[in-house]
């Protein structure tokens, strides 16, 4: 980090940043100007490994470091606060790729292939499919972008366990956290796909709740907080942010 302690906001990265994840220009300037620092910092202390012969480019590493940062953008505040500090890589295929797996069903062990977009590991790893990291960084308004998502699982596991509920820092927020995320997560389940402003995958399990809502409340900020308002300020507190105010 000494390095950066006085050095100016890389002009560079600031333009890569804008071409790769759009969004950034709609940051006030002080949100933008840390963002372009946080990405310099990010991609020089984490590793980038692509698989099936995947070439990590500057592209690569930008989108996917802008992308990430933007989750803690609100929240850092000195040159020494940490940037995912349990993560060391992210490993990069070109694009969706398949897991094999076994499922029991019963007393009977079953061969499945799952196709996936991205993965959080618990052992300081992201996986990452290249052309849906860009896709969802071109496009900030679906609610769908796999590099939010996989990093907001981040958020989550590193108090230990995926549970929906990350380090909220004081005591008092956590009731006010586990009242707001159960009554949203419970109507979920109800909720017609056409209306809901979350995908109802976030229904799957509290875990994939808060990475879904977190998806929602970057990508959808506005209509979020006209139709779950408890929801945008209880993920406004602990984000630092206010995406519904990003014209």
């Amino acid at each position: 980090r000494r390095k950066f302690k006085d050095a100016p906001i890389s002009e560079a990265t600031r333009e890569a940043v804008r071409r790769a994840v759009p969004i950034a220009t709609k940051l006030p300037s002080e949100l933008e100007d840390r963002l372009v620092r946080m990405t310099d910092i990010f991609i020089a202390e984490k590793n980038f490994e692509g698989a099936r012969e995947f070439e990590i480019t500057d592209e690569v590493r930008i989108t996917i470091a802008a992308s990430a940062c933007l989750l803690l953008v609100g929240k850092w505040k000195a040159l020494g606060d940490p940037l995912f500090e349990e993560l060391a890589t992210i490993i990069v295929y070109p694009s969706a790729y398949a897991v094999h797996g076994q499922k029991r069903e019963g007393g009977v062990v079953r061969e499945e292939e799952s196709i996936r977009l991205g993965e959080s590991w618990g052992d300081g790893t992201i996986v990452l499919s290249w052309a849906d990291a860009k896709r969802g960084a071109l496009n900030f308004k679906d609610g769908a972008n796999v590099v939010v998502h996989e990093f907001a699982h981040q958020l989550d596991q590193a108090d230990g366990e995926a549970d929906g509920v990350p380090d909220l820092g004081r005591a008092s927020l956590y009731h006010v956290w586990s009242d707001v995320f159960s009554r949203e997560f419970a109507m979920l389940h109800e909720v017609s796909k056409k209306r809901a402003v979350m995908d109802q995958y976030g229904a799957t399990n509290p875990a994939e709740f808060f990475a879904v809502a977190t998806e929602s409340f970057f990508e959808k900020g506005a209509q979020m907080k006209a139709k779950h308002e408890e929801l945008y300020d209880a993920l406004a507190k602990y984000y630092g942010v206010a995406p519904a105010d990003w014209k």
